[in-house]
Order: C-alpha cells, then sequence, then structure tokens
C-alpha cells in the first residue's frame, strides 16, 4: 500500500514519528480530553509508515478520532436540547389542558349575547377541514406502504378492492376536486400580490419621505415663551382622559397630563372616569382632588349610564358648557403619558392653518421588551407609524385617527357630526366623517407619546378583534355616503378600495385562506399548486420590509412572520363579524394594562409639595400606592390560561398537512407548515406572552 501523503501525511524517514500535541474539550465543563501522542503508542507501526506534507503540520489517526468524538459529543447534545425542549413543551401543554380553560366559555357568550350556534360556526368550518385531511392522510399513507404508484400509473390499476377505490378517488380528484381549489388558490394569489404591491409602494413612499427629508412645519411657529401667552400661540385647549376601571394606570396618566408645559389658565384637564368599581372611583376621584389642591385646573366626570363605551363617554364630556370656550381638545388614553412639550409641539401646526382638523403624535412603547409578544407587536405598530401612517398625512393628508395622542380642532368635529356610538372604532368612524367634510390631518414622526402594550395573549387578542371588526361596521354605514359625498374622486377611491378593502378585508381574508386553509389542501390535492413564491418568497420579503422600521427586531422576523399568520385566524373572524353584524362584532372589552412605569417616574410628576408632605391629606402617597400594588400582585389568587380551540385545531391541521408533505417530498412546504403549525400550538396553549399560573 502506498504511504499516506498530503494533508493527513506523516513525516517520512529519520526519528520514529512524533505526533502534535493535541487538546480536546467538550461542551460539558465536566469533560475534557488531553492527549500527547509518544512513541509507545499503539498506533506507531502505521504512523511510522505514514508521509509528511512538505511545510505542513503533522496530524495523526487519535486527532481524527477525538475530533469525530467532539462532533459526536455535540451532536448528542443538541439532540438532547431538542428532547428536553420537546419534553418541557409537552409538559407545559399537559399542564394547560389540566387547568386551562378554553375561549368557549359560558360568560363570555352571555357578555356578547352572542348565539352560541354562531360562535362556534367557524370552528366547526375549522374541524370539518381537520377531520377531512386526517382521513385524506390516513388514505395516502395506506397507499405509501402498499406501493400503490401515486402519479399516472395509478389511474391504470386494475379495478379490484380497495386499489380500485383509490384509483378512482384520483381521478375524481383531479377532475372535480382540484380546479375549486387552484380556482381559489389563483384568487387568493392574486390578491396577495396586489396587497404586497400596495405594501411595498407605501415603503418607497416612507424612503422618499427620509430621502428628502420631508417634515410637516407650523405655517407660523409660536412663540417659546409659556410664561407669557401673549408673547406667542397658546390657544384654549380641552385635555380629556377617558378611562375605565384603569386602576393600575390612572395616577401615571394623570400626572404627565397636569404637567404638561402650557399656560394653566390656557387648558383645562377632563378626567372621564366610566369606572363600575367604587374603590377606583375612589382612588381617581382622590387623585383629581390632590391636583387640584395645586393649583392644576382638572375637573373629574362620571357617568351614571354607560351608553357606547369610549365614544359615548367622549360624546358626553362634549356637551359641557364650558367647552364652548376651548378651541381645541387633546386626547389620551389612560396608559398615555404625554411628554411636558406635547402641546407645544403639536397645536402650532394650528396656526394660520384652518383646513387643519387633526394633529396625530406616534406612540412609543415603555415595555417592548418584555417578552415575545410584545417585541412582535412593536415590529407591527412600528411599521404602522413610521410608513402606513406617514405616507398617508404627507400624500395624502388624511389617516386614521388612533384614538389617542392626538389633537382635534373642536369644530372639525362638530362639523362632521361629533363622536358617534355606532362602531367600536369611534376613532376610525370620526376620522372618515372628518376627511369627507375636506378636513385634513397632519401626522408628526417625531413627537412620541408613551404608553403600553398588552403582554398577555388573551389581552391582544381581544384588541385585535376589535381592531378588525370595527372597521367592517364603519364600512358598511360609511359606503353610502362616501359615494354620495363631494370630495374628489381619487380620494373616495383611496377610501373605498385601499382604506377599507384592501387594508382592512382582504389582507386578514388571504392571510388566513391562504396559508391556513387551501396551502395544508393542496398537500392532500397536488394537482393544485401553489407556488414555492408565494409560500416562502415573497412573505419573506414583505416580513422584511414590515421589519425595516425597527431594524434592532431583525432576529424575530422569523417569529414575526410565523405570528402573523397565527393572528390571522383572529382577525379572519373578527373581519367576518364586522361585514355580517354578528354579536360578537360589538364586543367591547378595556385592554388589561399592567402599569409599567416605575415607581421613581411617579414621584418625578408629582407635585412639589405632595413630596414634603407625603403622609397629610387625603390623597394616597406614592410610595404607599406602589407597595400596596406589588403587595397586591403577589398575593393576586390564580388565573386560569386560556386554551383557545381554533388555533390548536388549525395546529392540528397544519402538522397533519406537514406529514402528508413529507410522502410527496414537498420541499419547503414542509418546513413550513411544521413550524407554522408549531406556532399555532403555542398560541393555542397560550405559551406566548406573559405566563397567567
Amino acid at each position: 500500500m502506498a504511504p499516506w501523503s498530503g494533508l493527513w501525511g506523516g513525516k517520512a524517514g529519520g526519528d520514529a514519528y512524533r505526533g502534535t500535541p493535541v487538546v480536546v474539550k467538550m461542551e460539558n465543563p465536566n469533560w475534557s480530553i488531553s492527549e500527547i501522542s509518544s512513541p509507545e503508542d499503539d498506533d506507531e507501526d502505521i504512523l511510522a509508515a505514514a508521509g509528511r506534507r512538505k511545510g505542513g503540520r503533522s496530524k495523526n489517526a487519535k486527532q481524527i478520532r477525538w475530533v469525530l468524538l467532539l462532533k459526536a459529543h455535540r451532536a448528542a447534545g443538541c439532540l438532547a436540547s431538542l428532547a428536553s425542549a420537546a419534553v418541557a413543551l409537552g409538559g407545559a401543554a399537559r399542564r394547560r389542558v389540566a387547568a386551562g380553560r378554553t375561549d368557549a366559555e359560558a360568560g363570555v357568550v352571555a357578555a356578547t349575547g352572542e348565539s352560541p350556534v354562531v360562535r362556534s360556526r367557524f370552528y366547526a368550518f375549522i374541524k370539518a377541514v381537520l377531520v377531512v385531511s386526517l382521513l385524506l392522510l390516513a388514505v395516502e399513507v395506506a397507499a405509501y406502504l402498499n406501493g400503490w404508484d401515486l402519479a399516472d400509473s395509478a389511474l391504470a390499476l386494475p379495478v379490484i378492492g380497495l386499489e380500485s377505490l383509490y384509483a378512482s378517488w384520483l381521478r375524481f380528484r383531479a377532475a372535480y376536486v382540484a380546479p375549486g381549489i387552484q380556482f381559489l388558490t389563483d384568487a387568493c394569489v392574486v390578491l396577495f400580490l396586489i396587497q404586497s404591491a400596495d405594501r411595498f409602494i407605501q415603503c418607497l413612499g416612507c424612503f422618499y419621505i427620509h430621502l428628502k427629508r420631508i417634515k410637516p412645519k407650523p405655517k407660523s411657529p409660536a412663540l417659546p415663551d409659556a410664561e407669557n401667552p401673549d408673547a406667542g400661540y397658546y390657544p384654549m385647549v380641552l385635555v380629556q382622559i377617558p378611562m375605565c376601571n384603569e386602576k393600575e394606570v390612572y395616577q401615571q396618566s394623570i400626572a404627565a397630563v397636569c404637567s404638561l408645559d402650557w399656560p394653566k389658565s390656557n387648558f383645562l384637564v377632563q378626567v372621564l372616569d366610566d369606572s363600575d368599581d367604587p374603590l377606583t372611583q375612589t382612588l381617581i376621584r382622590e387623585e383629581v382632588a390632590k391636583w387640584q389642591q395645586q393649583g392644576a385646573r382638572i375637573v373629574y366626570r362620571h357617568r351614571v349610564l354607560r351608553d357606547g363605551y369610549k365614544a359615548g363617554n367622549l360624546k358626553s364630556a362634549m356637551s359641557c358648557s364650558y367647552v364652548k370656550d376651548y378651541e381645541f381638545v387633546a386626547i389620551f388614553d389612560a396608559d398615555f403619558q404625554p411628554n411636558p412639550d406635547f402641546l407645544k409641539r403639536t397645536v402650532p401646526h394650528f396656526k394660520d392653518n384652518d383646513e387643519l382638523g387633526l394633529v396625530q403624535a406616534r406612540w412609543s412603547f415603555v415595555n417592548r421588551d418584555e417578552n415575545l409578544l410584545t417585541r412582535l407587536q412593536y415590529i407591527n405598530l412600528c411599521f404602522h407609524f413610521e410608513v402606513e401612517q406617514q405616507v398617508n398625512g404627507v400624500f395624502l393628508n388624511f389617516f386614521g385617527f388612533n384614538g389617542t395622542a392626538g389633537v382635534w380642532r373642536i369644530k372639525a368635529l362638530e362639523d362632521s357630526g361629533g363622536w358617534m356610538e355606532r362602531t367600536t372604532v369611534e376613532d376610525m368612524d370620526i376620522a372618515v366623517r372628518a376627511h369627507l367634510h375636506g378636513w385634513k390631518f397632519i401626522f408628526l414622526n417625531d413627537v412620541e407619546c408613551q404608553c403600553e402594550l398588552p403582554e398577555s395573549y388573551e389581552a391582544y387578542r381581544k384588541q385585535q378583534h376589535r381592531w378588525h371588526s370595527g372597521p367592517m361596521q364603519l364600512f358598511r354605514l360609511c359606503l353610502p355616503d362616501i359615494i354620495k359625498c363631494k370630495i374628489a374622486v381619487w380620494k373616495k377611491a383611496n377610501l373605498i378600495f385601499l382604506f377599507f378593502l384592501l387594508r382592512k378585508l382582504i389582507l386578514p381574508f388571504y392571510s388566513f385562506t391562504l396559508f391556513c386553509i387551501i396551502l395544508p389542501m393542496t398537500m392532500f390535492v397536488p394537482e393544485a399548486e401553489l407556488p414555492d413564491w408565494v409560500v416562502c418568497y415573497i412573505p419573506a420579503l414583505m416580513s422584511l420590509l414590515n421589519i425595516l422600521p425597527s431594524p434592532k427586531s431583525f432576529p424575530f422576523i422569523i417569529p414575526y412572520l410565523l405570528f402573523e399568520n397565527t393572528m390571522s385566524v383572529t382577525k379572519f373572524n373578527a373581519m367576518i363579524s364586522g361585514l355580517f353584524q354578528l354579536g360578537s362584532a360589538y364586543e367591547w372589552v378595556v385592554t388589561k394594562k399592567s402599569g409599567r412605569s416605575s415607581e421613581g417616574d411617579l414621584i418625578s410628576l408629582a407635585p412639589p409639595k405632595e413630596l414634603k408632605h407625603q403622609k397629610t391629606g387625603s390623597a394616597p402617597n406614592l410610595d404607599t400606592v406602589a407597595k400596596e400594588q406589588l403587595a397586591s400582585k403577589k398575593d393576586a389568587k390564580k388565573k386560569h390560561n386560556r386554551i383557545y380551540k381554533k388555533e390548536l385545531a388549525l395546529s392540528m391541521l397544519l402538522l397533519t398537512a406537514a406529514a402528508r408533505s413529507l410522502l410527496s417530498k414537498q420541499g419547503i412546504h414542509f418546513y413550513f407548515l411544521l413550524f407554522q403549525g408549531i406556532s399555532f400550538l403555542l398560541v393555542g396553549l397560550d405559551l406566548i406572552g406573559e405566563q397567567v399560573e
């Protein structure tokens, strides 16, 4: 045998082979192997005959052996980690199933007034698709195990027994099932491409705004002297804080609003409390009294009849006789904390601009890094403000009012008909009506107002249901007014086709239908094809565009893509409810707050006098309140996690389709279905977001 040469060659001639010392360290710190070869090694005879590459480092067989052992150890560690993660997931799933409650409790149905039959119709459809997919998987596995050809030869099988039935099924599938699925697939792909083109154009508009440094500027900037109202533009501003059982955040919002840098004689704060909890009412009333004692112009209002939710609350506040003395109204939800210069950066845009009806600021988030759920929400909302709101504001002078962190001209509100309780999106309703009356909007991307994101999936799900059912209610109500109004045709087209149909109806429709129903079914009906670029490349590109406004979130691009598809079931259900006026379309659940502002933030916003005399007065002490809230969280009763049946059923459907794709070697489809199914499973078991024991 010829001597070894090249990379693994040894020394030729001379002294006995002397190997290179090697130290191999394993991942486990308890394992460390050090080996130095010597002439007495058992492999001396083999190594002595080995050649050596000139100028190279010597290698020996033991080095190869230890490298292979190291790789095997790492592979075993990886498998052990995967097994441990699988066991942990299985244990969490078992605990959820044992202690969780489903999302179809009688209390929820009673609260919405919706028939249980109507409420379960969507879930029944998903279960039916799941059952069909399981039956088809059983048929395909049987065909695979029996060696039946799944292609053309199956059509020529002899007409006997199960083979005959399978051949008949293939003929029926190709002739009658596949054309229908293919037609629906093509329709959804077209809608997908249209919506993707709209998003891409919006991103180009955002890029143009940044390239040209376009920024809304006041026509006549006000002088920065708040001590002398006559020296600048300081009109009368009414500040409203609508809230309902917001015990966690009422202090910080009231403190932030009362600390606004504006002449005290020129603005009034209305705390619009719709709380039905007597203790919360008392706490908020005492907080208002405390600020009144410090000289703040603030009033407390509580409605006896809580009709119309937030819209009814705002409508009631605008009926006060003193409102006629004010020219503008700023609105902040209970968890929003504007910076002291908020009014000085927004109100001046109204000066000498009589057509301007609304100035909207963007949101910033105190808890965007709290958990995976808040990180994914941050990506979505960052794109919404940075791209959608900014582009529409610059090029169209119109966008949907976000319901908070905005300043309205009171004349624009009155001219548009005021607040109406006809939908659950009163902010979008008033924005559309103001646009139809010719009012213009400005979005300030550089003015931020701090708030918090929902930290539990249940709270986020309820919020998204309201945000996607309300626009469909509004579309039904506003369509006749849009058609009849005397605005430009292109503005009507923008409202109908882009603002409502494309972004509020088509987006949730194709997201759910294409990725949760059609894609799994094409695994069982391979005659209906869904191209790889629809499954992988275009969604990846759209996710990349969505994540560009928040580049630090790039590591979450894949979880974001999977989670958005997972949320499509909630958004689709909400869209259908709003479009057909089902009972859940009128469901309004106040988003749960956690009060993420620190105790230091509260103290920094407190009046100086309160800090000096913390032990006096009837108002609650900030330190005491903070400690009581912390203690109440520790002593809180254990709650049950919810189990979301729709998400779990879709998880089983997608995993079943992934198993079917293995038989036909579908490539990228298998990985997408597998990870998307796992994503639905995690959400269905409420393993994302804030964990409730």
